[in-house]
């Protein structure tokens, strides 16, 4: 997929819609060659996806190994919009609390209260985080309404063959 066709999915409003939400699906090659998906927190800045974790994660090791991965974005109603995304993830370990990582949880409901008690608690657990960026290579924005799976796009254009016949 060229970077313009990525751009492009990506630029969708329904994309932007998802790419604003705080929840992605991880998924990576684990040490022992078995896949792995996990949520995680994470933000947009409108050319890479950015996740933090922890410096003793399992998943740190194993992106080291093996940086291909894969995200999925959606919603929980029907139907359902998602977005597919695939790169390679960038790790870098960072001293203190990315910024990104205050900004990726900045859309849960707290108080100003709970949020200052939060803060505190994360900059008190943590001496550093690694900072996990992805550059997009492909994506795939499924809504159900101008865009479908790609399986269920070739089931219809079967149907429209029988059809025709």
């Amino acid at each position: 997929m060229q970077p313009s066709e990525v751009t492009e999915v990506l630029n969708r409003p329904a994309s932007q819609e998802l790419l604003a939400r705080d929840l992605t699906r991880l998924a990576y090659i684990a040490k022992d060659g078995t896949p792995r998906c996990v949520p995680i927190g994470f933000t947009w800045n409108g050319s890479e996806i950015v996740m933090c974790t922890a410096k003793n994660a399992a998943k740190v090791p194993a992106l080291r190994h093996d940086p291909a991965v894969a995200l999925t974005i959606d919603t929980e109603v029907h139907p359902p919009k998602i977005l597919l995304i695939r790169g390679r993830a960038e790790l870098e370990t960072v001293e203190g609390i990315p910024d990104e990582y205050l900004t990726m949880s900045g859309t849960y409901s707290m108080t100003p209260e709970q949020r200052t008690a939060w803060e505190a608690e994360v900059r008190s657990l943590y001496d550093g985080m690694v900072r996990i960026a992805v550059v997009p290579t492909w994506a795939k924005l499924i809504d159900f309404e101008t865009t479908l799976p790609s399986a269920v796009e070739e089931l219809i254009r079967r149907r429209e063959e029988r059809r025709r016949h």
